[in-house]
């Protein structure tokens, strides 16, 4: 039996994670499992998977979570340093999935564990990537990607050297607005952007797809994860989100990872690693599908990319900016008080007028992002 911490357990990483773990539930046992503030399904997920501890973020939420756990000898807390306390609970695998800069430190904390930290928190690697791979040398601890594309390049390098690589090429469907005209994006709708053609995420998480924030988010990540210069990492577009990620060698050989639309498929593969597990994901069937195409990205429509190399490219602090400033942007459009093509105006505008020094520790990534975001918010306002 492996024991395993699920952080972020009620979005829909932890919901695919505790998915599978129900499918073989003799083999795990969960020491924590964490949420924002849906106090009703963690006290459910708690009463079905039996954790040591259940952990609400929003601690006004706890009272309820207490009361629906009474008498079941489950511990329960709430608050920052509860999140940070059952994050370093010794686990074999722990599942980092907290949306946005609120899972830094339980990211942190796990690490300092020097265990297997399972990463589909996007903002630890964007935001204090040096900070986190210093890390993860300093206490041995070893991360395995949960992000499709990052999954899969993660398997195209199985058994070869990181040396021998001559290219890593991330895939992106291109989001629901792939085909729209300039004219058409300027008038874009909330409800429209979260309408992802082929995956099933949360708003904040589709606004970016649809703007491709999210694969200029995942180009820094790769770029600290995969150490092979930021001149080696290439996106293509390929709409049927088939291809997830591919890895082309020295000798001209490709290796691509293929798979349907599902993150139980990248997150079974980090479960079982270095193993492999049963999915219940259908298989793909290539002759029904016909056609896979690949196209570039248009970074005139959708600047994001280039604007997430560029800040690669400048390190240090500027990713975090990067990370701040699109987060205020893509609130404020899901609020209706932003445009969408100007989400990524407003993120250069903000990069433009804030650049701090590089952070040397977590506790400076977050002064970082606490400033960014203030900056960024101070701009939206004098607009």
């Amino acid at each position: 039996m492996r024991s395993i911490s699920i952080l972020g357990a009620t979005g829909s990483v932890g919901a695919s994670t505790l998915d599978l773990i129900a499918r073989e539930q003799d083999a795990w046992r969960v020491v924590a499992l964490t949420a924002n503030g849906n106090a009703a399904e963690l006290a459910r997920l708690a009463l079905q998977f039996r954790p040591e501890i259940a952990v609400l973020a929003d601690e006004t939420r706890l009272p309820e979570l207490r009361e629906l756990l009474t008498g079941t000898g489950i511990e329960t807390a709430g608050g920052e340093a509860a999140l940070i306390e059952a994050a370093a609970r010794p686990a074999d695998l722990t599942l980092a999935a907290i949306v946005g800069c609120a899972g830094l430190a339980p990211v942190m904390a796990a690490i300092e564990q020097g265990g297997t930290v399972a990463l589909a928190n996007k903002e630890a690697l964007v935001s204090a990537g040096e900070v986190l791979t210093a890390a993860v040398a300093k206490y041995g601890a070893t991360l395995l990607p949960v992000d499709s594309e990052h999954n899969a390049i993660f398997q195209c390098l199985a058994g070869n050297q990181i040396s021998q690589v001559r290219k890593i090429t991330l895939t992106a469907s291109g989001g629901p607005f792939r085909t729209w005209s300039a004219a058409q994006l300027a008038a874009a709708t909330p409800a429209q952007a979260v309408k992802h053609p082929n995956w099933d995420m949360g708003a904040k998480i589709s606004v970016d797809s649809a703007t491709m924030f999210n694969k200029g988010l995942e180009l820094i990540e790769a770029f600290h994860l995969f150490p092979v210069g930021l001149e080696r990492l290439s996106i293509v577009v390929h709409p049927q989100s088939v291809v997830h990620s591919m890895v082309e060698y020295r000798d001209g050989s490709t290796l691509a990872q293929l798979g349907p639309s599902d993150m139980r498929v990248p997150i079974a593969s980090c479960l079982a690693w270095p193993r492999r597990m049963d999915t219940p994901c259908e298989p793909l069937d290539l002759a029904a599908m016909g056609t896979l195409t690949f196209e570039h990205p248009d970074e005139d429509r959708f600047p994001a990319t280039r604007l997430a190399r560029q800040a690669a490219e400048a390190g240090g602090a500027i990713p975090a900016v990067l990370n701040a400033a699109n987060e205020v942007a893509v609130a404020a459009f899901l609020a209706g008080r932003l445009g969408f093509t100007r989400i990524a105006d407003h993120v250069e505008a903000t990069l433009s007028c804030y650049a701090p020094a590089a952070p040397s520790s977590l506790a400076e990534v977050l002064e970082v992002d606490r400033e960014a975001r203030s900056r960024a918010r101070e701009l939206m306002e004098n607009a």
